[in-house]
C-alpha cells in the first residue's frame, strides 16, 4: 500500500506516473487525517516560498470555495509560487482576483454577455459543429480527432464571439498551447527556465496585444461582438481598461479552448473504452447527454487544481490554517471522493447525483463558461453520432505532460 511520505505532487516524474499510480496516491492523501504539505517548486524566476497544503477531499475543495473571504485568489489562483507581477497581470485576470475588483470585471462582463448575445453564438454552435462533423465525415475515415474535431469548435466559437478573424485562429491556438504546455517540451523550449518563461510572456503579449488592437477598433466603430460590448461597456460609471480587456480575452480562449477541447476528445476515448455506456447514450442522447457531460467532466476533471491563500488564521474542516498559508484544491482528487461518490474509478453517465467540482467548486469562481461549454460538447457529440455512429478512437491518446491541465495533444480516431 503506498505511504503518504513517499507521495510527493510537487516532483514531475509524479505526473509522469501511470494513472493507477496517481489514482492510489491521491487516495492515500484523502485517507490521510492531517493535511500533507509539500515544498514548492524551485523555479528559477518565481522565488520558492514555504510550500503548500494539498487539499484532496471533496468537503475540503468545497469549503475553501466557497469562502472566498478567508481562502483568496488574488495571491496566485493557477500558480503554486508567486508570480512575477508582469505574469501575474497577463494570466491571472478573474481567475486571481478578489473582491471588490473582481466583482467589478465580473458586472462589467455580465453586462457584455447579454442573453440575446449569449443565445445567438448558442445557436451558432450547432452550425459551426455541424460544418466541421461534415468535412471529417467527407474525409478518410481516419485521423487525428483533436486537430480535426475537438480544437475547432470551440477555438471558432470563441473567435467568432470576439470578433478574431479566421487568418489569426492558428496563433490564438499555438499560443494557447504554450501558456497552458505545463512541462510539455513539444510546445515549450527544453532549455533554460528563463527560456520558458519568455516564451509564456510571449504568447500571452501575442494574444494581448491582438485583442488591445481589435479592442480600439471597436472602440471607434462598434459592432455586435463581444469585444466591441466588452469595450463599450459601461457599469456605474467602470469600464474595462486594455489591460483587463487583454487579460480577460487571456483567460476567455485559455479556459474556453483548452478546457472544452480535452473534455470532447477525453469523451471519445472514454465512450471507445466503455461501449457499454455509448450505448447507453445512443439510446435516449436527449434524455442522458446532460447526465454524460457532467461524468465527463468529474472524470477528467480537465483543470487538475487550482491555488488559494489564507487571508487569516482559520480552520477548514477542522484543520488549522495560518494566514499567508498556501492550499492547492485538487479538484481531481475531490471528484473521486470514495465519501461523495460511489465506485469513483467507474465511468457512469447515469450517475446521481454527480456534485464534480469539474467546473471548479462553489463561490465566485465557478466557471463563468460553463453553459456554454455544456452546449459545445452536447452539440458536437449529438453531430458525431448522427454522422458517424461508429466513431472511436483508434489508439491510445497522446497525453499532454502537465500537472494543471488534463489535455490530450493527439488522439487517432477512425470511422
Amino acid at each position: 500500500m503506498l505511504k503518504v511520505e513517499d507521495i510527493n505532487l510537487t516532483d514531475w516524474e509524479f505526473w509522469r506516473r501511470p494513472h493507477e499510480y496517481r489514482q492510489e496516491a491521491f487516495k492515500a492523501l484523502r485517507r490521510h487525517p492531517e493535511l500533507v504539505h509539500f515544498e514548492e517548486p524551485d523555479i528559477v524566476i518565481m522565488p520558492q516560498g514555504p510550500g503548500y497544503f494539498a487539499l484532496t477531499r471533496h468537503a475540503d475543495v468545497v469549503e475553501a470555495s466557497r469562502r472566498p473571504q478567508d481562502f483568496c485568489s488574488g495571491r496566485g489562483a493557477i500558480s503554486i509560487p508567486d508570480m512575477p507581477g508582469d505574469m501575474h497581470e497577463f494570466f491571472g485576470s478573474m481567475i486571481n482576483m478578489d473582491d471588490p475588483r473582481h466583482a467589478k470585471i465580473r458586472r462589467i462582463v455580465s453586462r457584455a454577455f447579454s442573453p440575446r448575445m449569449i443565445q445567438r453564438f448558442e445557436d451558432k454552435v450547432e452550425d459551426v459543429a455541424g460544418q466541421i462533423v461534415e468535412n471529417m465525415a467527407s474525409g478518410r475515415g481516419t485521423g487525428d480527432f483533436v486537430a480535426d474535431v475537438a480544437a475547432r469548435l470551440p477555438l471558432k466559437i470563441i473567435c467568432d464571439m470576439m470578433g478574431i478573424g479566421e487568418e489569426h485562429f492558428p496563433t490564438v491556438l499555438d499560443s494557447t498551447n504554450v501558456i497552458l504546455a505545463g512541462n510539455d517540451a513539444e510546445f515549450v523550449p527544453s532549455g533554460s527556465a528563463e527560456e520558458m518563461a519568455l516564451a509564456l510572456l510571449n504568447a500571452g503579449e501575442t494574444l494581448k496585444g491582438l485583442v488591445e488592437d481589435l479592442g480600439r477598433q471597436r472602440r471607434e466603430n462598434p459592432t455586435d461582438d463581444l469585444t466591441s460590448a466588452l469595450v463599450n461597456a459601461n457599469v456605474d460609471g467602470e469600464s474595462l481598461t486594455d489591460q483587463e480587456l487583454g487579460s480577460f480575452f487571456i483567460l476567455l480562449v485559455v479556459a474556453g479552448n483548452e478546457t472544452t477541447r480535452n473534455a470532447i476528445a477525453h469523451g471519445l476515448d472514454l465512450f471507445t473504452r466503455h461501449p457499454d455506456q455509448r450505448a447507453l447514450l445512443t439510446a435516449d442522447f436527449d434524455g442522458r447527454i446532460a447526465g454524460a457531460i457532467e461524468e465527463i467532466v468529474r472524470y477528467v476533471s480537465p483543470v487538475i487544481w487550482m491555488r488559494r491563500t489564507a487571508t487569516r488564521d482559520t480552520t477548514l474542516n477542522e484543520h488549522e490554517i495560518k494566514e499567508g498559508d498556501k492550499l492547492v484544491l485538487y479538484y481531481w482528487s475531490a471528484n473521486r471522493d470514495e465519501s461523495v461518490f460511489t465506485d469513483p474509478e467507474k465511468f457512469d453517465i447515469l450517475r446521481d447525483p454527480n456534485p464534480h467540482v469539474g467546473f471548479g467548486g462553489p463561490g465566485p469562481h465557478f466557471c463563468l463558461g460553463a453553459h456554454l461549454a455544456r452546449r459545445e460538447i452536447t452539440v458536437m457529440f449529438r453531430e458525431l453520432l448522427r454522422r458517424t455512429p461508429d466513431i472511436r478512437a483508434s489508439a491510445e491518446p497522446d497525453r499532454l505532460e502537465s500537472n494543471f491541465i488534463n489535455g490530450i495533444k493527439r488522439l487517432p480516431y477512425t470511422f
